[in-house]
């Protein structure tokens, strides 16, 4: 079967796609759901992983992708899932093949109003912002996130994600293309990334926000700070701008706000059962309609490599998915 597949540690440039053999439905950690893999996303974490950047290093050279959407190929009995069934699933890796393998705590049904290229834009992002948004900022009806990078794929699925809890979303972008592209996501309202504090603040009649969402860092994270009303939260998911930066922890007391880390990975695929809780809690919101996946650029499997290129160079609206179906 064809797999794109990381041959040495030079970055998306490296991605070559090799024909290996299928995965076994018994796997190194138990029996495992066999899936015939119709599309695949693009992810950070592959971008990391080709570069050797990420903090699981597997042995060279090793098949790439983490979001998938296909249909049950076969299933452990007792798994709840049966041959012939759509789903979606993520993993750390090994997606990008024809046939992929999967833990069934890592498989999710796939509702039949959304297509294989929105399932493979569902996982790692939804359940992320649903960790973000629900177990880290506890966010509740009627408040407001503001959401940076709010055209890729984090940032659509967080404005989804914050429209299904009810609250008021503010996209910030830095063309109008990107904000059409947060407007069709569900954002209330759109402001530039130049002048995004000034913005937020009169669209909040000086309050303020309760959330904001940062998946970017850098010189934003200060004014993120001082968009927060009172027992705001700022959210810490990624550093897309390049810098990690700096908290004067000053700022917390005198507005009594917080600095909260959002690690999904690390914490949810530690604990069994926990991400399909989190998918149940999904459910109600894509039935619906609220949580949707934006599909960007779709690539043929090939072309792995490009989509990794055009996401690090911050071309990609809404999530990228390669097509192997």
């Amino acid at each position: 079967m064809r797999a794109a597949q990381v041959v040495r540690l030079d970055g998306p440039t490296a991605i070559e796609v090799n024909d290996v053999p299928e995965p076994e439905a018994e796997g190194p950690f138990g029996p495992q759901v066999l899936i015939d893999v119709h599309a695949v996303g693009a992810s950070f974490p592959d971008l990391l992983l080709s570069r050797g950047e990420y903090q699981i290093k597997p042995e060279i050279p090793f098949t790439l992708g983490v979001d998938v959407a296909g249909t049950v190929r076969s299933a452990p009995e007792g798994s709840g899932f049966t041959a012939g069934q759509r789903v979606a699933a993520c993993g750390a890796y090994g997606g990008a093949s024809d046939v992929a393998a999967f833990g069934t705590d890592s498989v999710f049904p796939l509702p039949d109003a959304l297509t294989f290229a929105q399932g493979a834009a569902l996982p790692m992002n939804y359940l992320t912002a649903q960790f973000a948004l629900h177990h880290r900022a506890g966010l509740t009806e009627g408040e407001t996130v503001l959401v940076h990078g709010a055209a890729g794929g984090v940032g659509t699925a967080t404005i989804q994600v914050a429209k299904g809890y009810g609250a008021r979303t503010i996209a910030v972008v830095s063309s109008e293309e990107k904000a059409a592209v947060a407007r069709d996501a569900g954002a209330d309202e759109t402001v530039m990334v130049d002048g995004f504090l000034a913005a937020t603040k009169e669209l909040t009649e000086g309050r303020g926000v309760d959330v904001v969402m940062d998946v970017v860092g850098g010189d934003l994270f200060t004014d993120s700070l001082r968009a927060l009303a009172p027992l705001g939260r700022l959210l810490v998911v990624g550093f897309a701008g390049g810098t990690i930066p700096q908290v004067k922890v000053n700022r917390l007391l005198l507005n009594n706000i917080d600095v909260r880390g959002v690690g999904w990975g690390g914490y949810a695929m530690l604990r069994p059962g926990f991400m399909a809780e989190q998918w149940r809690a999904l459910e109600p919101m894509m039935a619906s309609g609220v949580v949707s996946p934006p599909v960007g650029t779709t690539y043929a499997l090939e072309d792995f490599g490009r989509a990794l290129i055009d996401m690090d160079e911050r071309r990609a609206l809404g999530k990228s998915v390669v097509l192997l179906r």
